[in-house]
């Protein structure tokens, strides 16, 4: 797999110590969704999944994503249904991309195939904009302004 070094701890898919953080999202195809992020944004896709119900796994950037299709209740969720979006406008959560130069990435990604709701908009200390996946999640491509502090 893949490892990435900070502050001298290796965060890697899957971890050998401690944890890694991933992103999971609930698709209607894995292949299809594998593919958007592979190529709209490098992904590196680590796992299809299988036949018996093995999610897909895509390595972003220094994050990882998680695709997996739907489904009813499991013995370590007995009472969560998994599904796409009933309405691609009716969100209660997103991925948030954080890039040097937005527009750069908005050129770029544009010509991969992304189709962005709007072009990049000056937003509080920002600029951002955003993707809608092939299910219909939405994916925040932000650039903050050179004066802007986090904290």
């Amino acid at each position: 797999m893949n490892s990435v070094q900070i502050e001298e701890k290796s965060y890697e898919m899957p971890p050998k110590d401690g944890f890694t953080v991933a992103y999971f999202l609930t698709v209607s195809d894995i292949d299809r969704s594998a593919r958007f992020y592979e190529t709209v944004f490098d992904g590196r896709i680590v796992s299809r999944g299988d036949s018996k119900g093995a999610p897909g796994y895509i390595q972003i950037a220094n994050t990882w994503l998680i695709v997996n299709v739907g489904g009813g209740p499991t013995p370590d969720k007995p009472s969560v249904t998994l599904s796409v979006l009933a309405d691609p406008d009716k969100i209660n959560s997103f991925m948030n991309i954080r890039v040097a130069d937005i527009q750069a990435c908005y050129e770029l990604w544009k010509s991969r195939g992304a189709e962005f709701i709007t072009e990049p908009i000056p937003k509080y200390g920002e600029i951002r904009c955003y993707i809608r996946d092939p299910d219909g999640y939405i994916i925040e491509v932000g650039q903050s302004k050179p004066d802007f502090t986090y904290g």
